[in-house]
């Protein structure tokens, strides 16, 4: 019998042993999932090869090799619009940002040096604005979110410790909107929180036990991962869409061309597919 997740409009059918692996081969600590504008789908984990990559039907294409000095320690991962990669490096203070092949084009941060309540001290996220402007959740160490010009360039900062409007108690997730507005999973705080795009508090969503991850899509739909655990979908104003189950954690989320969702749960080393399909 089918697994499935969501209601009304957002009807997932869960994909059990989605991923095709090469005999011999399993995930390693996977954790967190991006898929790029060829619905190829890049898995970033703690140990093994540092990404691998499959198409939408769980083949897998391509496995990055681990290079001395990179990739130590994944967070999150983020595709631009460029396909850019975009992966957080948590530990050793860093976004490096990869070709679709694998060969590193931009870092930021300083390797190794943690900065209070500037780049960064532990980052957990990424993601490119309309202005093509990178935004990064800083995260584990700060409680602030950054941004840089498209080269990597530092703009501005906002975001300081505790559970007023504006603070953050782990900052962990974000992502921007067409209209510019700023998303981001409070993780402490249970909320998210909604910014201008010029850091202005605007708003906070908190019906959430630690929310995870956040993603939205080419419709502007928003997908929230929390630690109840499960999904919840919504507008770019918070009303509620749809609820739904995913299985021991989904530590992200990101969605497909055709409406698919895929989830890294790290309780159980996994990537799940939850097939849409109404």
């Amino acid at each position: 019998m089918a697994i499935t997740i969501g209601m009304g409009d957002y009807v997932y059918e869960y994909q059990d042993g989605w991923a095709r692996l090469p005999e011999g081969m399993s995930f390693q600590n996977p954790s967190a999932v991006a898929v790029d504008s060829l619905d190829h789908v890049y898995v970033f984990q703690r140990r093994g090869p540092p990404v691998m990559v499959f198409d939408r039907d769980g083949t897998m294409l391509a496995a990055w090799p681990r290079r001395e000095g990179e990739l130590e320690d994944a967070h999150h991962i983020y595709i631009g619009p460029d396909d850019g990669v975009y992966l957080a490096d948590r530990d050793a203070h860093q976004i490096l940002k990869y070709s679709p092949e694998g060969e590193l084009m931009m870092a930021l941060g300083n390797r190794y040096k943690a900065a209070l309540q500037a780049p960064f001290n532990h980052p957990s996220d990424i993601a490119v604005a309309p202005n093509g402007d990178i935004l990064v959740s800083d995260g584990y160490g700060n409680s602030s979110v950054h941004r840089f010009t498209p080269n990597g360039d530092h703009i501005s900062s906002f975001g300081s410790p505790g559970s007023g409007p504006g603070q953050f108690r782990v900052p962990h997730s974000l992502r921007v909107a067409q209209d510019g507005r700023i998303y981001v999973c409070d993780r402490e705080n249970h909320r998210v929180q909604v910014f201008s795009q010029d850091g202005e508090y605007l708003d906070q969503w908190t019906d959430f036990k630690s929310p995870m991850g956040i993603h939205i899509d080419a419709d502007q739909t928003v997908y929230v991962t929390d630690q109840v655990p499960r999904l919840t979908i919504l507008n770019l104003d918070g009303q509620l869409l749809a609820r739904g189950r995913t299985f021991e954690n989904g530590h992200n989320v990101y969605s497909n061309s055709r409406g698919d969702l895929y989830a890294v749960d790290t309780a159980n080393q996994r990537v799940q597919k939850f097939l849409k399909v109404s």
